[in-house]
């Protein structure tokens, strides 16, 4: 059990370049995908299609996609940030303002005074990638009376957590690209892996072995006893 445990605040984002010479064995890849088969899902609709990409043909060619920058990213990301680990202390939530690029640590920013900006760093960390997986779902199903299909969004949590625990168990780096789901990227990787058009790109993540030992980097959770209720919502902590 604290194996276990262990393994859930040990999970991480690795949001470097991974070692592209370094493959993920089928066997490890196997393990992350016997993971993902039992994930626990809405009415055990298992609502999910992944797509594995380790072509390096197609990791250029995706990796060759205009990222650009979201504005929207940009403004709403500002407001989850610290800048300074005391202020990241304090709060608990959220992420240090220094883990992004200048421009993104921007309030006022505004995309029409960037209009040639794209996201280098997205392409070298997909072409950089050892696999991809493209994690799809059909928008036009839903679990039964759910309203905008919330449990089924969970259960591609559920799955993301189960890929992303597995990974880490193997050693293998792992890091969300919601990039690749945004307006535009979306069509271009589904034609590239030839998606067919009634499915949906859900979230991506790109799995590899660190090329350089990670830095560390600060990082915050609430206490029990600041989210949880005993009996009665307000009366904090377990007495």
């Amino acid at each position: 059990m604290q194996e276990l445990l262990k393994l859930i605040q040990e999970r991480k984002s690795s949001r470097i370049a991974y070692d592209p010479e370094r493959t993920i064995t089928n066997e490890d890849l196997k393990q992350i995908l016997e993971a993902a088969r039992w994930t626990p899902t809405a009415h055990n609709m298992q609502n999910y299609e992944i797509v594995v990409v380790n072509d390096k043909k197609l990791l250029k060619d995706i990796g060759d996609i205009k990222f650009p920058v979201s504005e929207t990213f940009i403004k709403e990301n500002y407001q989850q940030m610290s800048f300074s680990e005391e202020e990241l202390m304090r709060k608990k939530v959220g992420v240090l303002g220094t883990m992004f690029p200048p421009f993104m640590r921007n309030p006022d920013f505004k995309i029409e005074d960037a209009k040639e900006i794209e996201n280098p760093f997205m392409k070298e960390l997909v072409r950089t990638s050892t696999a991809l997986l493209i994690v799809l779902y059909d928008p036009g199903k839903r679990a039964p009376a759910s309203e905008g299909d919330f449990l089924g969004i969970l259960s591609l949590g559920c799955l993301m957590e189960n890929i992303w625990l597995m990974a880490n168990s193997l050693g293998i780096g792992l890091h969300i690209l919601s990039t690749l789901s945004s307006e535009g990227v979306e069509i271009e990787v589904k034609k590239i892996l030839k998606i067919p058009e009634e499915l949906k790109i859900a979230f991506s993540c790109r799995l590899g072995y660190p090329k350089t030992v990670p830095g560390k980097y600060l990082r915050v959770r609430r206490d029990i006893e600041d989210f949880t209720h005993h009996n009665i919502y307000g009366n904090k902590g377990i007495k």
